[in-house]
């Protein structure tokens, strides 16, 4: 894994790799969320994101 120096993905992130706009980003954030069992006030990081969406870090910490 390379290193980066995010940790956290935001919704604006989310709509640059995949394309999608903002509002769809916001809502597959917090799809993952759930998929986690995660409470309101935690964060998504980067690497829960990729083996949720199965992308390599390598691939999507260029993009950030």
């Amino acid at each position: 894994m390379s290193k980066f120096s995010r940790v956290v993905i935001y919704p604006k992130d989310v709509a640059a790799i995949t394309g999608k706009n903002y509002r769809s980003s916001w809502i597959l954030l917090s799809r993952i969320k759930s998929h986690l069992q995660k409470e309101s006030h935690q964060v998504v990081t980067v690497q829960e994101f990729c083996e949720y969406m199965g992308l390599k870090v390598d691939d999507v910490v260029p993009i950030l």
